[in-house]
């Protein structure tokens, strides 16, 4: 069993807690309430920011130049093309002002840029995994159950799409590639950041159903 089984394996709980949560029953059948929404891709937009900047310093650091180019075309994407597809979203759903970073993509942000800057690279390439497949996985359940007509249709087009897969795979390959020239130590140290992730995938959309501000 490679390294990204392990790790999932770990976060079992948390995915299926994820999909069992309010935010992504609403969102599945339609329902979830347009200023929940607002708030959720307010952060997304806030949270882009930072994980784009995580993507980029991995890049940087990665051992390989292979993998720098990897992370290099992830970074632009999250910078460039996401936020293209957020600035749409803005404007369906009639988001003027994002206002302000709110405590839980504060806390996910921060703890991204930080691990890619402060812990080895093996473990911010662990720590950003959660955002691409945790998105996949969890698009991919809505797409296949979502109502007809839904008015989130474009959000879960996005997610369970051919290309955001493709994004998905080379991250999970790439993960699976540096773990295994790691000492068990080493990988050990990347799935707890792999889970801390994923804890924090799961209290961004808490945050965001439940309003969350300072």
């Amino acid at each position: 069993m490679n390294w990204s089984d392990k790790a999932w394996e770990q976060i079992v709980p948390i995915y299926n807690s994820i999909i069992d949560m309010p935010f992504i029953k609403e969102l599945m059948n339609g329902t979830l309430p347009i200023e929940k929404f607002q708030f959720y891709i307010a952060q997304d937009s806030f949270y882009l920011e930072s994980y784009g900047r995580a993507l980029a310093i991995i890049a940087a650091r990665a051992n390989s130049i292979q993998d720098s180019l990897v992370y290099i075309r992830f970074a632009e994407s999250a910078i460039i093309v996401e936020r293209e597809m957020h600035e749409s979203f803005f404007r369906t759903f009639r988001l003027t002002n994002k206002g302000n970073i709110e405590p839980t993509c504060h806390h996910y942000a921060h703890f991204l840029k930080s691990t890619a800057i402060l812990d080895a690279v093996e473990v911010g390439m662990a720590a950003i995994l959660p955002c691409f497949w945790i998105y996949k996985t969890v698009g991919d359940y809505v797409y296949e159950n979502c109502t007809e007509n839904n008015p989130y249709q474009k959000w879960i087009d996005t997610y369970a799409g051919e290309e955001f897969g493709l994004s998905v795979s080379k991250a999970i390959e790439t993960c699976n590639s540096v773990a295994s020239q790691c000492t068990e130590k080493q990988k050990q140290a990347m799935t707890d950041a792999f889970v801390t992730a994923s804890r924090l995938e799961f209290h961004f959309w808490d945050s965001a159903y439940k309003l969350k501000k300072w």
